[in-house]
């Protein structure tokens, strides 16, 4: 499978969260998964990368020119492919992927997570959507989409897009269960 990986680049979050990006890349590159992430070289990217590549793995980072320039990439990647802006990055990391996983981040991550998610509630990205909830990162946003469905903003059938696992080991078995998301999902999108 090709796993499209969010994450951050943040070098001053707690180091459990690079230690838990460094397994997801291990243990993705064990399973004979390919990455695809954002092509930084730093924080949680760089622990991912690094630890698919250790392990053997392929890994294929999208980067932004401008990110190229200030050197933001990772130099020792199987693929890097340059782009002009974060929309066409966040099209191509998305475009042939089998499965998206999120780790602890920011707004970058977020909005990435987001877009995946939208897809998904229009049936445009039928494809298993995991958050890997590290130090209980995910919690509070969940919580929050709970909140939207009770709302009514979402449809109770809208938490199924996605699920909350405690970690990468828990991440590779969600992975090898697939996903069950009905392809006419358009038809319960609107609530």
């Amino acid at each position: 499978m090709r796993i499209c990986v969010y994450c951050a680049s943040s070098n001053s979050c707690d180091p459990e969260y690079h230690a838990a990006a460094r397994e997801l890349g291990v243990r993705l590159a064990a399973a004979g998964h390919q990455i695809v992430y954002g092509g930084g070289a730093r924080g949680s990217m760089g622990a991912l990368a690094d630890g698919a590549l250790g392990a053997g793995g392929q890994v294929h980072g999208v980067l932004p020119h401008f990110m190229n320039e200030i050197e933001w990439g990772h130099r020792g990647l199987s693929g890097l492919e340059l782009v002009d802006d974060m929309r066409t990055r966040k099209h191509r990391m998305l475009e042939r992927a089998d499965a998206v996983i999120a780790l602890p981040g920011g707004s970058g991550t977020l909005e990435e997570l987001f877009e995946a998610l939208t897809l998904k509630r229009l049936g445009l990205l039928p494809i298993p959507i995991l958050l890997v909830d590290t130090r209980g990162f995910y919690t509070q946003l969940e919580a929050l989409l709970v909140r939207c469905v009770e709302e009514r903003f979402m449809a109770r059938e809208h938490l199924a897009m996605w699920r909350r696992v405690a970690d990468p080991e828990a991440a590779l078995a969600a992975l090898a269960e697939g996903s069950s998301w009905p392809a006419d999902a358009l038809r319960f999108a609107a609530t």
